[in-house]
């Protein structure tokens, strides 16, 4: 288990003074990398065999919105483990310990070199420390795109902005484009990322919005093929 501790400050605010989605999933983010730093056999293994773990899934589930200067904490732990995947919670809490947002998410071990898949070895799947699978709505993995209804967007380019280390486009900018296609004032309340094709610098992503019930699904794609598909969600009281 692993745990950053924030104040929400204003860059992470949006009009209204409330800690915006795109903020939160950079906190869980910088979480999880920060992990491997409680597991110097996992650390060592990744850097000796040139490997990473790259995000291959994350739900959501938004309880409460914190506001500006509400202290929070950011805690992972991860409840399974396979060769080439790992799963993890990652939970975002107020000063009092209660969750804002719960998640989960899996993560693919990958070679650096080649971009592929790469396995764990048995000694450092054995040395990690597991924890409990933490209480919340687990959906399925995958996200189904509508095979009709979608609207067409204009390209938006990755820009330079939007690369991490990992030389391609950061996980949560995802996110931040596809939220600014949806409604204004539509309040998400659970949200599904796959990420299937990694964009890279100058890539052009084709976005496609689909109505759904309680939500939208959109897809940010290139040539054709989903680079990320994000569903959004609206639960009526």
């Amino acid at each position: 288990m692993y745990t950053l501790n924030y104040k929400v400050t204003t860059s992470c605010c949006d009009s209204e003074g409330k800690l915006k989605l795109y903020s939160a999933l950079q906190m869980m983010q910088d979480c999880s990398e920060m992990w491997i730093d409680s597991e110097p056999t996992a650390r060592k293994f990744f850097n000796d065999n040139n490997m990473t773990q790259l995000l291959a899934t994350r739900q959501v589930e938004v309880v409460r919105v914190p506001r500006f200067k509400e202290d929070l904490s950011v805690t992972t732990s991860i409840y399974e483990v396979l060769p080439m995947y790992g799963f993890r919670n990652t939970f975002i809490c107020d000063a009092q310990g209660q969750p804002c947002y719960r998640t989960w998410s899996m993560g693919a071990f990958v070679d650096l070199a080649t971009g592929k898949l790469a396995r764990l070895s048995e000694d450092a799947i054995a040395s990690l420390t597991l924890e409990a699978k933490q209480e919340m709505n687990y959906r399925g993995r995958r996200i189904i795109l509508p095979k009709q209804d979608g609207t067409v967007l204009e390209p938006v380019e990755v820009m330079r902005a939007d690369i991490d280390y990992n030389r391609h486009m950061n996980n949560a900018n995802y996110v931040r484009i596809a939220m600014e296609l949806l409604p204004e004032g539509f309040e998400v309340q659970d949200m599904h990322v796959e990420y299937r094709i990694a964009a890279k610098l100058g890539d052009q992503l084709t976005p496609t919005l689909y109505p759904i019930d309680d939500g939208y699904i959109v897809s940010l794609a290139i040539d054709d093929q989903p680079s990320a598909i994000m569903e959004f969600l609206h639960h009526p009281q």
